[in-house]
């Protein structure tokens, strides 16, 4: 029968997300973050693109869209100047890295608990199907 409850799992959950957190990959993505946080230029570029946003919702909403072509080119042009400093460009690489691992968690959950249905049930594991669809098939 089963060994393991569900409030077991999300225990362990929790203490593999705490393991998570405490890589490298998180450590220098909080302090990438950080960084930005510290940095004046890119506080005010990021304060402008918000103002910026914000004008452009109102020109949609009132149909100014020449008014709203321009801001939205005034934001990208911001946009890529933020994305060319160098510590908003680690900024990001650290949030692929920490997403990437969060990817790789999940698939080699879900691929091991796969492998265990297919296995516990007398399955094929090259096929990828379960003692069920092989004795019925």
């Amino acid at each position: 029968m089963a060994k393991y409850t569900k409030d077991d799992i999300i225990a362990r959950a929790r203490e593999l997300a705490d393991m998570i957190s405490e890589t490298e990959e998180v450590d220098f993505f909080k302090r990438a973050e950080a960084h930005i946080n510290e940095n004046q230029k890119v506080r005010e570029m990021i304060a402008s693109i918000k103002s910026l946003q914000k004008q452009a919702v109102n020109f949609q909403h009132f149909g100014k869209d020449n008014a709203l072509k321009m801001v939205e080119e005034k934001i990208e042009k911001l946009e890529k100047e933020i994305d060319e400093i160098p510590i908003v460009q680690e900024f990001k690489n650290s949030q692929v890295e920490v997403n990437e691992l969060l990817q790789v968690v999940a698939h080699t959950i879900s691929n091991r608990v796969t492998n265990k249905i297919i296995e516990s049930t007398g399955g094929d594991l090259l096929r990828g199907e379960t003692g069920s669809s092989v004795k019925h098939s």
